[in-house]
Parts: C-alpha cells; structure tokens; sequence
C-alpha cells in the first residue's frame, strides 16, 4: 500500500530561528567573528556568527569562503567607512529581518547594505526612500491644491461682488433692454424734484 506525500511546514520556525541566533549573538554565545569598525576615529567590535553573516551578505562570504585559516577560535574582519551605528543597525538587521533609524539614515543604511552586498537591507531601504519620496509628493500636491482652493475662495467673493449689482441692473432674460449691454452699468433714473 502506498502512502502520499505530505508536506511539514512551520510558519514559525525562521524566526524562531532568528529570534534564536539573536539571543546567541546578543550573550556572545557560539560566536566566531569579531567584526571591528572604525569610521572617523570612532572604532567599536561586534560579535556575530559567520554563517548568518554569511547568508546574508555577498561581501561576508565572499571573506569568509576566501580565507586562509583562521587566527584563533575567532576570524577577525575589519570595516572602515562605516559608521559604528550604521554596522549595529545593520547586525540587528541581519538578525531580526527589521531595524528602526531615523529617516535620515536610512539613505547611509543603503550604501552600507549595497558596499556589504545585502540585498535584503538594499532593498528594503529602497522600499522605504520610495514611501518616503512618495508620501512628500503626496503632500507636496495637497498643499498646493489647499493653496490653489484658498486662491479660488478669496478670489470668488469679489467676482461675486462685482457681479451682483449688475445683474441687479440687467433686464430679465427674454424681455428687450434700453439698449445697453449686461456689462455697462444701467443709469438710475433722476429723481424730480
């Protein structure tokens, strides 16, 4: 008798497993990269595992696969050009698949993810520039179509203004005038005295 396939899937076990190598990294547990970034005289190290490091930047694999030995229990990789909290929020990146920076980050949290080759900070950076440019499109175009209505009130009353005594003057429609044009003022009688 044959059995069909089945497939076991969980929807929690990646970031369990996130949520786990996170908590390794954060206790130095199983940690076998000393990552050192210097940028402008301020130098910090990092702690991480080459594996996730790895899956998810190009540039660590490509270090990681390209050396030779290794110089104790743990590689040592040094970054400059890199600012401290960019690397950090790129490390939490990495591990948590999120990371709040301020807005004006976020174009230096691009560079960064494009010179380490991760493609998932990359493009979610890029989401994000493209959100951001879109909703001051959006606003942009909101004030200036409060600007174009504000025009339009203060400008309407005193058509309406101007319009009113003359068509106060003007004959009904469907019956002849004096001969004079809507436009021209109609003269008032002169009262006898």
């Amino acid at each position: 008798m044959e059995s069909n396939a089945v497939l076991l899937e969980s929807k929690s076990s990646p970031i369990n497993l996130l949520q786990e190598m996170h908590q390794l990294r954060l206790l130095g547990h199983l940690c076998d990269v000393t990552v050192s970034v210097e940028y402008q005289g301020v130098r910090a190290e990092f702690v991480a595992h080459k594996a996730v490091l790895a899956a998810t930047s190009k540039f660590f694999k490509e270090v990681f696969l390209n050396e030779k030995g290794m110089d104790g229990p743990r590689t040592n990789v040094f970054l400059n050009e890199v600012q401290v909290a960019d690397f950090a929020s790129f490390l939490e990146f990495v591990y948590t698949a999120k990371v709040q920076v301020e807005e004006d980050r976020v174009q230096r949290m691009l560079e960064m993810a494009e010179k380490l080759k991760c493609l998932d900070l990359s493009e979610t950076c890029f989401q994000l520039k493209k959100q951001m440019l879109e909703s001051v499109l959006l606003e942009l175009q909101n004030f200036s179509e409060s600007q174009n209505s504000e025009e339009e009130s203060t400008t309407q009353p005193a058509a309406s203004k101007v319009a009113t005594p003359a068509q106060a003057d003007c004959p009904p429609a469907g019956r002849p005038g004096n001969g004079v044009s809507p436009e021209t003022p109609v003269p008032k009688p002169k009262e006898k005295v």
